[in-house]
């Protein structure tokens, strides 16, 4: 599945939420919350910005995994596969990046 599938399944889930904008960011669509980077597609997986803090607890639930650029761990950053991020419902893995992202100031 594609970047655009990816993040028209983001867009629909995130209507309910203000303050998100999107831009094209890491060959792929990122969705910001007050400016700040709360999710993002990939290809067959999402991204969610979830912050150090949460990221253990990220990482423990089905089809997540520490996200890693160039062989380099991207603390706070995971990857979901998207049938277990669909499977568990986007909005469960949004309010989990929320938790961090909706505390970070606006930029």
């Amino acid at each position: 599945m594609s970047h655009q599938y990816t993040g028209e399944l983001l867009r629909e889930a995130l209507l309910s939420h203000s303050g998100v904008t999107e831009k094209k960011m890491f060959g792929g669509i990122c969705f910001l919350l007050n400016g700040n980077m709360l999710c993002g597609t990939g290809i067959d997986r999402v991204m969610f910005r979830v912050g150090k803090e949460l990221e253990a607890e990220a990482v423990a639930r089905a089809g997540a995994q520490a996200m890693e650029m160039g062989g380099r761990k991207m603390g706070g950053l995971v990857w979901v596969e998207l049938d277990a991020a669909l499977e568990t419902g986007l909005d469960n893995w949004i309010s989990l990046a929320n938790k961090f992202v909706g505390s970070l100031p606006p930029k």
